[in-house]
């Protein structure tokens, strides 16, 4: 299990920037900038939900968003270890949820991700695993 943050820094830098364009995108619910987080081909798991590929995985994402009227998603980073145009990431989310029938809850979650570096330079996820801690 990784313990520490190790390689190079900005590439490691590059990398929490992803997370939190992620986090910003849920905020904004913008299913294009979300999108552009994921490798082509890459994998996502939440819940019993899993899709594969950036186009499934956007489908999956505005389905289950449809059910929100706001989400808010704070993170805190726990490992992060990159290797050359790959990298491992531990992250761990407080999320508000605010759903289209007026309830509101918060989950705590983390998140298990792995990145690559694509042939433009930018770091995206090729899979993310989101584990339920806690609901309130």
């Amino acid at each position: 299990m990784m313990r520490d943050f190790t390689g190079d820094l900005a590439d490691r830098i590059a990398i929490r920037e992803r997370i939190e364009a992620y986090n910003d995108a849920v905020f904004r619910k913008n299913a294009d900038d979300w999108a552009e987080c994921w490798a082509e081909d890459a994998q996502w798991k939440v819940g019993d939900n899993a899709a594969s590929g950036r186009a499934a995985i956007r489908e999956l994402w505005v389905r289950l968003m449809a059910g929100f009227d706001a989400a808010a998603m704070y993170v805190n980073h726990g490992a992060l270890a990159v290797d050359g145009d790959r990298a491992d990431s531990r992250s761990y989310m407080l999320e508000l949820l605010k759903g289209a029938d007026g309830s509101e809850r918060m989950i705590s979650g983390r998140y298990d991700d792995t990145l690559r570096r694509d042939a433009d330079g930018v770091w995206r996820f090729t899979s993310r695993s989101y584990t339920v801690l806690q609901v309130r």
